[in-house]
């Protein structure tokens, strides 16, 4: 069994539970792949150095980053820099003989790059340019199947390669948890996303009303009718990895006991391939 686990970036996140348990997985001869998120630290580096981080909204109503060239180059150093370093750093304290890699690294996350976003902003509808941002397309799936057939972790982090129209590379931000999906799509793997909640669900206030799985394109309308804020992205992302052959997927708390172990044995929110079946069958 491969495992693609997704470590949120918020404050509210504590990594040392997932990490110790990467760690018994690993020792139990189980592979798995590290991925991790980090937009609160690329803020509070921004805003130590006296610049306002730049969010925006689509017309579809998506709240997400604005990166230009100075932001682009602050979320280099943090992403695959500190964050990255500092996660590979605790697992080989676990006896984890972790590898760290960018997506530009062997063009491990690959697409286009977006330079120009469309935005909503006082109601009305406007473009931005400059935006260094990308949505994966490809997957260097080989490369991480080599490094884990070697008896290495690769603990993985965006930025991706942009292709850029003119010929040649960029790198460029992309979501972590699409950036993810990608990787557990690619490796045929299952996805644990994990997170400040432990779940899915119905009222975005009430724990009680946590959606424990979803295995029909009904019971998936439920999960993206829940969904709000910052796990709209996450359901996105969901529905990504599972078209692209991930096993299954899950939604759980982070700060959980064996947070990894606890989501896979059926903790946290779990969506099936099944869910897709319906828009399956219209494509064909």
């Amino acid at each position: 069994m491969t495992v693609v686990v997704k470590i949120g970036g918020a404050r509210a996140v504590d990594p040392e539970g997932a990490l110790s348990d990467v760690a018994a997985l690993v020792a139990e001869g189980e592979d798995v792949v590290l991925t991790h998120g980090g937009s609160t630290a690329v803020d509070e580096t921004l805003e130590d150095l006296g610049e306002e981080p730049t969010y925006v909204e689509t017309p579809g109503g998506v709240v997400g980053r604005f990166t230009d060239e100075d932001t682009m180059d602050v979320f280099k150093m943090v992403m695959p820099g500190k964050l990255n370093t500092d996660l590979v750093e605790s697992l080989q304290n676990l006896d984890v003989n972790a590898v760290g890699l960018s997506g530009t690294d062997g063009k491990l996350l690959e697409g286009k790059r977006k330079s120009a976003v469309r935005v909503k902003e006082d109601g009305k509808k406007k473009i931005l340019r400059g935006d260094h941002s990308g949505k994966i397309e490809s997957v260097n799936a080989d490369l991480l199947e080599t490094v884990l057939a070697g008896g290495y972790t690769p603990v993985v982090s965006v930025p991706m390669l942009g292709k850029e129209k003119s010929g040649g590379y960029t790198a460029v931000n992309a979501d972590a948890d699409r950036a993810a999906a990608a990787i557990a799509g690619a490796l045929e793997a299952d996805l644990v996303v994990l997170t400040d909640v432990s779940g899915i669900y119905e009222d975005p206030d009430d724990e009680s009303t946590k959606i424990d799985s979803a295995a029909t394109p009904a019971e998936f309308e439920v999960v993206k009718d829940a969904a709000e804020g910052f796990m709209t992205k996450k359901v996105m992302a969901a529905e990504e990895a599972l078209e692209g052959g991930a096993s299954s997927v899950t939604v759980a708390s982070a700060n959980a006991d064996a947070p990894i172990t606890s989501a896979l044995e059926g903790e946290g929110t779990t969506l099936e391939p099944g869910v897709l079946e319906e828009s399956a069958e219209v494509d064909q």
